[in-house]
């Protein structure tokens, strides 16, 4: 019984990850396009992101490769949740803005 909450709990946290690094590539984007260096920006924003990921799945792991295999699907389902979340808002967006000629 305590494996299983161990593999749910690495299953949250794999979500937790994959919202933190999608969300952060999002807000980038979104950010970049005002930036006055956008390519520092970025790559800034990358290799922060790649960072705190790789630590993450590391401390994650333990060794296991039960574990890492959930803490990534979990990660992989973040990936959903945040494009399904983020096209909303743009979808309500592209409703606001309207285009003179």
């Amino acid at each position: 019984m305590n494996e299983i909450l161990i593999m749910i709990l690495n299953f949250i946290v794999g979500i937790a990850l994959g919202i933190i690094f999608f969300g952060g590539l999002w807000l980038t984007v979104k950010k970049a396009v005002t930036s006055t260096k956008p390519a520092l920006f970025i790559l800034v924003s990358f290799v922060f992101r790649i960072a705190l990921v790789l630590l993450g799945f590391y401390f994650i792991a333990e060794g296991s490769w039960q574990k890492l295999l959930m803490a990534l699907a979990g990660f992989i389902i973040a990936r959903f949740l945040v494009i399904y979340f983020t096209k909303t808002k743009q979808s309500s967006i592209k409703k606001e803005v309207t285009y003179e000629t």
